[in-house]
């Protein structure tokens, strides 16, 4: 058994890695020595990879979903909180267990069960890496049409799309600290263009713009308020809980003596941020909806287009510059961690090939949505399923840390990752089904309820009167389940740390060895006597 690591004493630090070493760590503990990062590296990271003009096309959202300036600033808002306050616990898994937050889900859906993490990883690379190239190769095809008069073809887009990825791609094999320093300058230059953006669009911005929820609109039309209201909070939401399943890549080089309060505030406060590029989208929307209706028109709306068209003739070049500048962040923080995670998912391959691969099919995806697909439909409906799956799987891991109160044994956590079986969280079979079924159960009722109007609706979702349900259904679901099992079901004493569980009860059940490629052959040594704590 291996016991909680000790807090590593002040010391000098070994200088750290060249910027263009290729990162070594794959989702092994990462040793002390290692974990240079800062709860402001975090902030970066989290900020810069939403501080982007694919955000801004979430933003212009609630526009296209027929909401008013300040109706849309509301559900914007609520997006962006509510998200943020799910989020942010998120953070503390990395410090705690130097890994990532699939591998520290271990401890609470078992050794095999953290697969659904990266399940939710993949789901959620493919769907932002995809938005951030789409709208990033807009931006830079259509500025380049504007300045150059290149035309604007399908070849365009292509190459378009192609050179950006290739660039995510090769900053994502160099790994974190390559990507750090994007982010580093990501967050401070995209934050100087919205800025400068405010200024290009002052004088059209006209905050009265009223949407069609009007009083003169007829009765059908104002009955979709409500789901058009919640559909487009939601789809604002993915963009924070899109980070659950990846904050513990970068906070996982934050020392363990770091306090969690101070992670957390990070986490809180990069997603709080991210206000400036959601307005950024919302406002400049409403322009193009007043000046360039056309571009909003739901059958084939075109945020970027419509940007475009709006946009003086010297915010080109800035336009170009903040897709290039954020989608790289965004595209960067969505690709390394699914690259990371897949690399023990499948043992044979290393982090960097894991990332190629993952790369490609985002790719392959990236084409078929935009040239195959209804685009807007493709990234509400890839929302409408990070929000569903991810937040249950995020309130078990969250309520899973509580009740251990926050003990870890990071041995344990890398069973699955080495190719072995038993430990602490080997329960059944490797699966934990407390978890799993708290986590499985919510999603689906999630995916039952959703309603979002032309989008996606789920074969319950209009029990509600069309109001979308599903994600306070999803959460207190996955929170009442979870404990209930936890009570009902006990986990074994073992799972918990010195100072026993909080609120649900245990039992003393005896812990299987580890076995398996590099393992020790005696047996875990025994907790300590004890029950519910």
């Amino acid at each position: 058994m291996s016991e909680q690591p000790a807090k590593p004493t002040a010391s000098a630090s070994p200088p750290g890695p060249a910027l263009t070493e290729v990162e070594a760590h794959g989702v092994e503990r990462i040793p002390d020595a290692d974990r240079t990062a800062t709860p402001l590296d975090l902030f970066r990271l989290a900020f810069g990879g939403a501080n982007t003009f694919s955000t801004c096309v979430l933003g212009a959202f609630p526009i296209l979903f027929g909401l008013s300036f300040w109706q849309g600033l509301a559900a914007t808002a609520l997006g962006v909180l509510a998200g943020a306050l799910i989020l942010c616990p998120m953070a503390v898994f990395g410090p705690v267990n130097g890994t990532n937050n699939a591998v520290s889900s271990s401890a609470h859906l078992g050794v095999h069960g953290r697969v659904v993490g990266s399940f939710l990883s993949l789901l959620t690379a493919v769907a932002f890496f995809s938005l951030s190239v789409w709208s990033s190769g807009d931006a830079l095809v259509g500025g380049a049409h504007r300045l150059f008069g290149l035309e604007r073809g399908d070849l365009s887009y292509v190459v378009a799309y192609a050179l950006f990825a290739g660039l995510v791609l090769a900053v994502c094999v160099y790994g974190f600290r390559f990507m750090l320093f994007v982010n580093k300058i990501a967050v401070t230059s995209a934050s100087v263009l919205f800025l400068l953006g405010a200024v290009a669009f002052a004088g059209d911005f006209d905050p009265s713009y009223a949407g069609v929820f009007t009083a003169s609109a007829d009765a059908s039309t104002r009955s979709m308020f409500w789901p058009s209201f919640i559909g487009a909070a939601l789809i604002v939401l993915s963009n924070p809980v899109s980070f659950g399943a990846f904050l513990g890549d970068w906070s996982r080089y934050i020392p363990a003596a770091t306090p969690c309060r101070r992670v957390v505030g990070a986490a809180f406060l990069s997603q709080f941020a991210t206000l400036l590029p959601f307005v950024f989208g919302l406002a400049t929307a409403s322009i193009v909806a007043t000046k360039a209706p056309r571009y909003v028109d739901p059958a084939a709306p075109d945020f970027v287009g419509g940007l475009l068209a709006i946009s003086p003739s010297w915010f080109f070049l800035p336009v170009c510059l903040l897709a290039l500048i954020g989608g790289m962040s965004t595209g960067t923080t969505s690709l390394y961690g699914t690259g990371l995670d897949f690399s023990s998912v499948f043992p044979r391959l290393s982090r960097v090939q894991a990332t190629l691969l993952v790369g490609v099919l985002s790719i392959a995806f990236i084409f078929v949505g935009r040239f195959g697909l209804d685009l807007v439909q493709s990234i509400s409906t890839f929302a409408t399923m990070i929000v569903t799956c991810t937040t249950p799987w995020m309130v078990v891991m969250t309520l899973g840390f509580w009740t251990r109160r926050g003990w870890y044994d990071p041995d344990a956590l890398q069973v699955f990752n080495r190719r072995q079986r038993g430990g602490r969280y080997w329960f059944a079979h490797g699966w934990n089904w407390r978890g799993m079924t708290a986590w499985w159960v919510s999603a689906l009722i999630g995916v039952l309820f959703t309603n979002i109007p032309g989008q996606f609706v789920g074969p319950l979702g209009d029990l509600a009167h069309g109001v979308d349900i599903s994600l306070p259904l999803s959460l207190a679901t996955a929170a009442v389940l979870f404990l209930a099992l936890l009570w009902l079901f006990p986990e074994p004493r073992a799972a918990y740390g010195p100072e026993g569980a909080r609120l649900v009860r245990t039992v003393e059940v005896p812990v299987p060895p580890i076995t398996g490629p590099g393992a020790v052959a005696d047996a875990p040594a025994p907790v300590p006597a004890g029950g519910a704590g």
